[in-house]
């Protein structure tokens, strides 16, 4: 009995149930909602498919995730086209995806929409930001495909409203993979310019949503935000929107009418200063006939007429107040010079070596140096010295007499 049994190994159940998976499924589409989502360095995507009351792991290899457009994320509902195949060290089924949609919605809307909200909550988009157009620019950068028609009509529509503006192109693709960097450094270019131009347009014509895919790309559009120089986004028709239109500095709904918008016309410009310089001729001969009225008005008035008598009996005026100031300020001098001849007469006077200049004269006690006054205060033998108007004399007391 042994003999007639077949005993499979593990690795052959797996190889088996992989040959009857694939042969009998092959290539599938499976439809449900993204769970269990995993993003590891390698770049490869891990993530189930879930209904109401099952699930399929997925597994979706880097070489097929690059090419994703939008970001996934769990509870998203997706379409997921691959085959179905088994995981034989683990001895489970699963779906090896090669290609992602969003149920309802293309895959470049989704990822358009997606970034879209990104940005604006970053405030990429905000009225505050936003530079203001010069009003004139004197040289004007654009970057676009130099084989492109929007070349052409910007070219031709630059030089129609103003001819003499300069014109610099960088040539750039406006579509397909290396695009976005490709504009990119023609933005930079511009910016890093020793003499930088006043004013940059970018921008192609119209196409579908994949065209134009070129100009909804993330660092396109922060290149746009940190750009020094005013920027004006046109790119396809009125109806296509791109993320480089809502970043930029003004969207222009084609690429004509962003020359339009970037420069005004010349003749209108010259028309509009040659009315300003008329009005300001027109303005400073009103003012000046203004001036020249009240001119005549004042000099018809009778106090001019009289300028002439009035300013010699002014000056005679004058003179007769420095005089009467004059006689004044001596009389009040000459009053003050006998009161100070007074005060020092009087004070002279006073003066003790005056007193001793007529023959006076004062005894001190030589020892204390108190003026004698009394004969009490006097004791014989004691040594006086008498102070002259000239001089001196040291004596001594031999008697005292009291008349």
């Amino acid at each position: 009995m042994e003999n007639k049994r077949k005993v499979y190994t593990v690795s052959d159940i797996s190889k088996s149930i992989k040959h009857i998976l694939e042969d009998s499924l092959g290539y599938v589409w499976v439809e449900g909602e993204v769970s269990n989502l995993s993003l590891p360095g390698s770049g490869h995507v891990y993530f189930d498919l879930k209904d109401k009351s099952a699930s399929i792991p997925v597994a979706l290899f880097k070489g097929f995730s690059q090419k994703v457009k939008f970001d996934l994320e769990n509870g998203l509902h997706v379409i997921a086209y691959g085959k179905i195949t088994s995981y034989a060290p683990q001895g489970k089924y699963q779906l090896r995806a090669e290609y992602l949609e969003p149920k309802g919605l293309g895959a470049l809307m989704l990822a358009l929409i997606q970034l879209k909200e990104k940005l604006a909550r970053e405030g990429l988009f905000e009225e505050e930001h936003k530079r203001r157009l010069p009003f004139l620019p004197g040289k004007i950068g654009i970057v676009t495909s130099f084989s492109g028609a929007a070349i052409r009509d910007m070219i031709k529509v630059l030089r129609r409203r103003f001819d003499n503006i300069h014109i610099m192109i960088y040539s750039a693709r406006v579509q397909g993979e290396y695009a976005p960097a490709e504009i990119i450094s023609g933005i930079k270019f511009f910016n890093e310019m020793e003499e930088r131009v006043d004013l940059l347009i970018i921008g192609r014509g119209g196409g579908s949503i994949e065209d134009l895919w070129a100009f909804n790309n993330e660092e396109l559009a922060r290149e746009i935000f940190k750009s020094k120089i005013p920027v004006i986004s046109a790119v396809g028709h009125e109806r296509d929107w791109t993320i480089s239109d809502w970043v930029a500095d003004l969207r222009a709904p084609t690429p004509s009418a962003a020359a339009e918008l970037a420069v005004r016309v010349k003749d209108e410009l010259q028309d509009r200063l040659d009315k300003d310089l008329r009005d300001l001729k027109r303005l400073l001969k009103e003012n000046l006939n203004r001036k020249r009225d009240i001119l005549k008005h004042i000099q018809g008035r009778y106090g001019l007429f009289r300028i002439k008598d009035i300013v010699p009996l002014k000056m005679q005026r004058l003179d007769e107040l420095s005089l009467r100031m004059k006689r004044s300020s001596e009389s009040i001098l000459n009053t003050n010079k006998d009161k100070l001849g007074y005060i020092i007469k009087h004070l002279e006077n006073l003066n003790p070596l005056t007193i001793l200049s007529r023959g006076y004269s004062v005894t001190e006690d030589l020892k204390t140096g108190e003026v004698i006054k009394d004969l009490k205060n006097i004791k014989e033998g004691v040594l006086l010295k008498t102070r002259l108007y000239k001089g001196s004399i040291i004596s001594r007391v031999e008697k005292k007499s009291p008349s």
